[in-house]
């Protein structure tokens, strides 16, 4: 279909986009170059789960198409060639930027430019601090290939002996080495722990004629598949996190000019082909620009600094959870405090002698997590806390499997969900005995995950409600959670893998039958990613239908938005910026009694509609549907980071007519927190000099009367 983008070429496009921050001179320098190390990051986990999984099933069935009509071997060329269509702006946005940044005084030295006692000095370094604990291994047809590691730097040589192809392999890095090397001026000039290796490779092998060196780095397959075999899944998924650092290589990366026949040979080692091969003329991992960020605290070089506002929706001489049950309160990250509100409301909870039990799920967690200490008290305080934590959110599969043990050896009881289904959904519900023998409930509900530090850069919102309805389908979810089975109903939220893409259809019917009968339909949604092929097939009947659809998606986005007579209806924006676009909001209708208003954990993508359980919640409280409003028209209004996607799938910037038209969404909502913080407390003064004057008068009044 003409109107359909194919998964991975469409999540390329977004990491076109992210590299494209990496140019713009709206960004700081030094936060330039992160946005070059983030888009090196997007691109490694590209290759690990994306192409890995492209690399199975091109081996399982080489003749299945994708809805686009491609096998899987065809997608893998279209993957390569628009990879290597990227380099040379990747390339180009960090030399750029590390040339302009030469001004400031940080300087990355070569070997061709370093002075003669520079180059004294790093050899001698190299002697004693590097060569001792590292080793130089010969590699022949005569002995195995080693091990290399995942992501991991390597330093290869090709050795000219008389008896054919010799390689050799250093690995880069031990214990107590670090990565940049200073040369001076504080640190400013450096040069790379790696690039001092590859220049004295020859002092590893002795004897040995070294043609060609290069260094190279390999990225492994992370597609790994849960069994729902076996006993203790704790266990199941701690072998299968091992052998994930065992899966076979899906990329090799190399600089330099290589000898042909001995980077073949490497390949054949590594058992892939020639096209999975990627030159690169500039650092093969630069996660090390984060810290140059620590070397230089100008101004000019950072975005300014921004600190999560305390909400002015909770005051703070009274528990959050009276606060709750007085009204629903809305919360938005990072520009509202964490620690401020939730935590807050867990703590106390923590200690409240009158709550009686707390269930939530976990799916990603800050190392240092104060939502697992305030799990953990609860528990030793004698309540009933149940926690779903998900053990197979990739990558934190190692963090999670610790977390549970901590928790189980607190008194917390710990399930692991519903075999083959994810549990994503953001949801917590706490029990409070009240009055008379009942019981009152708070119940979370989020777009974002329980964790301190990407609360801080990630954009989230967080519904906090005592509506009872509500915390009689949370009550749903995890008793469904612990039986292993799924919601079928609910009074309230929309919950998958049963209870939310039907529900979501049935509103977009709505939107559909009014504009079929002369009114005006209206759907919107902001998500991460959308690729649900039946939502997708939803939006176009409604576009046809003359509904008014604005789709502000930041990622994988699966259809065309302005093709003729199918999305001619639809306009598609991405926002990519400073914090990363991570709420969800589903809109139904226009702005009335009438229109419908969802916050959730699930994006359009059936591998949340259906293959996980997500939880998606009304906002019903008219202020709170007010504000999710207006925060919508402000991204939809952004056009400094917003950008729309055109009937070809390309995505342009929005055009900016003035500078007094200016909106940088992100920027926006960061000054209404602290604007809406400053009225609170400047209310607060007014009240309390209203107050002071009350009471000044009242004894006023006395000493007349005496």
């Amino acid at each position: 279909m003409e109107y359909l983008e194919n998964r991975e070429l469409s999540l390329l496009k977004f990491n076109k986009r992210v590299i494209e921050e990496a140019l713009s001179p709206d960004n700081p320098l030094l936060e330039r170059l992160s946005f070059s190390a983030i888009y090196q990051s997007n691109m490694d986990e590209f290759f690990m789960v994306r192409v890995g999984s492209l690399t199975d099933k091109n081996k399982e069935n080489k003749k299945k198409k994708d809805r686009t009509g491609m096998t899987a071997s065809q997608q893998l060329d279209s993957v390569f060639t628009a990879v290597r269509r990227l380099q040379p702006i990747a390339e180009d946005a960090y030399r750029k930027n590390m040339e302009e940044l030469a001004g400031y005084g940080f300087e990355h030295v070569s070997f061709e430019t370093a002075t003669h006692e520079e180059i004294s000095f790093l050899e001698l370094y190299f002697k004693r601090e590097l060569k001792p604990f590292i080793s130089g291994l010969v590699i022949n047809d005569a002995l195995p290939f080693p091990f290399l590691k995942n992501k991991e730097l390597y330093v290869a040589v090709n050795i000219c002996t008389k008896k054919g192809i010799s390689v050799g392999i250093i690995p880069i890095g031990h214990e107590h080495s670090e990565r940049i090397i200073s040369l001076g001026n504080n640190g400013k000039r450096f040069i790379l722990e790696e690039e001092v290796v590859l220049h004295f490779a020859h002092l590893m092998f002795k004897g040995c004629k070294i043609q060609d060196r290069a260094i190279i780095r390999v990225t492994r397959n992370a597609d790994i598949q849960v069994s729902s075999k076996g006993t203790d899944f704790r266990e199941r998924m701690e072998e299968l996190v091992y052998k994930r650092t065992r899966l076979s290589a899906v990329r090799l990366e190399i600089t330099n000019e290589f000898s042909r026949d001995a980077l073949d040979y490497i390949c054949k080692k590594l058992k892939i082909k020639n096209v999975r091969v990627f030159n690169s003329h500039i650092p093969l991992d630069l996660s090390y620009l984060y810290q140059l960020q620590e070397l230089d605290d100008s101004p000019e070089l950072h975005f300014p600094i921004r600190t999560p506002r305390k909400s002015a929706m909770i005051a703070d001489n009274r528990s959050v959870f009276s606060q709750v049950k007085a009204r629903d309160i809305l919360l938005s990250y990072p520009f509202e405090s964490m620690t401020s509100s939730f935590i807050r409301l867990l703590e106390e909870s923590a200690v409240d002698p009158k709550v009686t039990s707390i269930k939530i799920t976990l799916y990603r967690l800050a190392r240092n997590s104060k939502i697992i200490s305030a799990l953990c008290t609860a528990a030793e305080n004698g309540k009933d806390v149940l926690v779903m934590i998900e053990l197979r959110a990739r990558f934190d599969e190692a963090n999670n499997i610790e977390w549970s043990k901590i928790l189980q050896k607190a008194g917390v009881t710990v399930i692991y969900g519903p075999k083959e289904y994810k549990a994503h959904s953001k949801l917590l519900l706490i029990t409070r005995k009240s009055t008379g023998g009942n019981f009152d409930y708070v119940t979370q509900i989020g777009t974002g995950n329980y964790n301190e530090k990407t609360s801080a850069i990630y954009t989230d919102l967080m519904l906090l409600t005592a509506d009872r309805e509500i915390a009689e389908d949370a009550e749903a979810v995890f008793s469904a959670l612990r039986n292993g089975t799924f919601v079928e109903q609910t009074k309230k939220l929309l919950v998958s893998p049963l209870a939310l893409r039907p529900q979501v259809l049935a509103m977009m019917d709505e939107q559909i039958n009014i504009s079929k009968n002369g009114g005006e339909g209206y759907i919107a949604a902001k998500v991460n990613s959308l690729n649900d092929k039946v939502i997708i097939d939803k939006l176009v009947e409604a576009s046809q239908a003359g509904v008014k659809i604005e789709l502000i998606v930041r990622g994988v986005c699966c259809i065309i938005a302005g093709v003729s007579e199918y999305t001619d209806n639809i306009t598609i924006r991405s926002i990519v910026g400073r914090f990363l676009e991570h709420s969800r909001i589903f809109i139904f209708g226009k702005e009335g009694k009438e229109q419908k208003i969802y916050i959730g954990s699930a994006d359009y993508m059936s591998r949340n509609t259906i293959r996980r359980v997500e939880v998606a919640v009304p906002i019903e409280d008219e202020r709170l549907r007010k504000r999710i409003r207006e925060m919508f028209n402000v991204l939809m209004k952004d056009n400094v980071k917003a950008r729309i996607m055109l009937p070809d799938g390309n995505y342009v910037h929005m055009e900016c007519r003035s500078i007094d038209e200016i909106l940088n969404s992100q920027e926006y909502f960061y000054d209404e927190a602290y604007r809406r913080i400053e009225e609170k407390s400047a209310k607060q003064e007014r009240m309390k000099a209203v107050r002071a004057k009350k009471e000044t008068k009242k004894t006023a009044r006395k000493k007349q009367s005496k």
